[in-house]
């Protein structure tokens, strides 16, 4: 039996969009109409920008460890660990000295993601 069209697998994630956020961290997409899905790479000790977005996201450690930057407080996180981030709070993400893979999930979709391409923003 084939996999309908919305059925998606971590070990397979070519469906989703690529983009790359910053060097060392790449991440692939899945936007539906309510929430958007993001798989984040990090390379190790690989940090991405500080920065912003109106959105709402929460985050979970999938592998790896790291430091989740959030409102001027620096984290430690490990496999299994998840956050909320508020939209409008400035955040960001230092993975550990075996990089990191994170889930994003951001409501609604940010309108920035729904395009390949680079960078945190559009």
């Amino acid at each position: 039996m084939t996999r309908p069209e919305s059925f998606f697998n971590f070990a397979d994630l070519s469906a989703g969009l690529a983009r790359t956020l910053a060097p060392g961290i790449d991440t692939r997409i899945f936007a539906g109409e309510q929430a958007m899905l993001s798989v984040v790479t990090f390379e190790p000790n690989s940090r991405g920008s500080i920065h912003s977005h109106a959105e709402e996201q929460w985050g979970v450690l999938l592998e790896g460890s790291g430091v989740r930057i959030q409102d001027s407080l620096e984290v430690p996180v490990r496999k299994g660990d998840f956050w909320c981030t508020p939209g409008g709070v400035v955040h960001g993400f230092e993975a550990g000295p075996d990089g990191a893979k994170v889930l994003d999930i951001f409501a609604p979709p940010r309108a920035a993601y729904r395009k390949a391409g680079s960078g945190f923003a559009a």
